[in-house]
């Protein structure tokens, strides 16, 4: 499966730690060095269609047992060999374009 960017980055901002909607927003741009914004319903969709797949998954508590109404996620083992497998992909195509153009 090709991960959309914005999957890709919604995978890696999750690989350390789980977060909830608005901490994977600010982890995204941080890494996207602000070229990638995900506005609410980019978010929760991306984040609805990576749980169906089961990349991701809903906590049932936040990871810090918190109150309120945040929905926390983390990512799964699937999510994390498919973040692996699509880094090895980007890796292989960045070392054609170098060998290439010098």
């Amino acid at each position: 499966m090709a991960l959309k960017p914005r999957w890709f980055h919604i995978l890696l901002a999750l690989s350390e730690n789980p977060a909830h909607g608005s901490g994977i927003v600010r982890h995204v741009l941080e890494q996207s060095q602000g070229s990638m914004r995900l506005w609410p319903a980019m978010l929760y969709g991306s984040l609805e269609k990576l749980a169906q797949v089961g990349l991701i998954k809903e906590l049932p508590e936040s990871p810090g047992g918190e109150s309120g109404k945040r929905r926390y996620y983390e990512i799964t083992e699937k999510g994390r060999a498919e973040l692996k497998r699509e880094a090895e992909h980007l890796a292989n195509l960045a070392a054609m374009v170098r060998a290439r153009i010098g």
